[in-house]
């Protein structure tokens, strides 16, 4: 019989190959509602604050795939990003806590399109996940800064220098789910910056990449028209 880690570890990867190839969340919900139980009842906190961010994860992954962002269920998910960060806070986890962080400035930044509120959240969750945090994390923290500065503070330079250090945490992650979308984010900021070129590069190989992977219809059709569509402005 497996741990308890490894049985979150096969929640979060039925969660990830739900949001990047199948859509199907059962499994995943089923584990993290199993867990929680499961950590509540045997008083281990630090699990269930482990399962409260995959919950809000969860959640996360869900409102993005419907293109009214408006309709998520911001305060909910807020809501256990939150209760897992006070519970990672208090038992000095760093790791745990950049985690959550990110997931709370993801709830800003993301569904309510608020960078001033994201922000603190976020250069917290940068410094921790750079000192503790595995290459999955730190690669969505600076993958989420590196659009800060491409979107709201427009320091191209700096948004190129995030994005580039995510798209080279992924390729040392090496998981072909996750890879497309950091060389999909370099081209297009690439691209914002006048560098046509190896901008174009780097989004058809996004394309490529996401194909190879069996990355959902969805995603494929979406990372595809942004390159029809640069492709033909001149």
């Amino acid at each position: 019989m497996g741990t308890t880690g490894d049985t979150l570890a096969a929640g979060n990867e039925a969660m990830v190959e739900a949001a990047f190839r199948t859509g199907d969340y059962a499994a995943a919900e089923r584990t993290f509602e199993e867990l929680l139980t499961q950590a509540r009842a045997d008083g281990d906190r630090a699990l269930e604050a482990a399962v409260l961010d995959r919950q809000a994860m969860l959640m996360h992954f869900r409102a993005l795939e419907d293109e009214d962002l408006g309709k998520a269920d911001s305060e909910g998910e807020e809501a256990l990003f939150q209760q897992a960060l006070e519970i990672r806070r208090d038992l000095g986890d760093p790791a745990g806590t950049a985690e959550s962080l990110f997931g709370v400035g993801l709830v800003h930044q993301v569904l309510r399109q608020d960078w001033e509120a994201a922000m603190p959240y976020y250069w917290e969750a940068l410094d921790l996940a750079d000192r503790y945090g595995d290459l999955l994390l730190r690669s969505e923290v600076h993958r989420h800064v590196g659009f800060y500065y491409a979107a709201s503070d427009l320091q191209s330079d700096k948004a190129l220098e995030h994005l580039r250090i995510s798209h080279e945490l992924r390729a040392e992650l090496g998981d072909p789910r996750w890879i497309p979308g950091g060389t999909m984010a370099l081209g297009i900021a690439e691209l914002a910056d006048g560098l046509r070129e190896q901008g174009l590069a780097h989004v058809r190989e996004a394309v490529a990449q996401g194909r190879e992977a069996g990355l959902s219809p969805h995603r494929i059709a979406w990372m595809q028209d942004f390159l029809d569509k640069a492709e033909a402005e001149r």
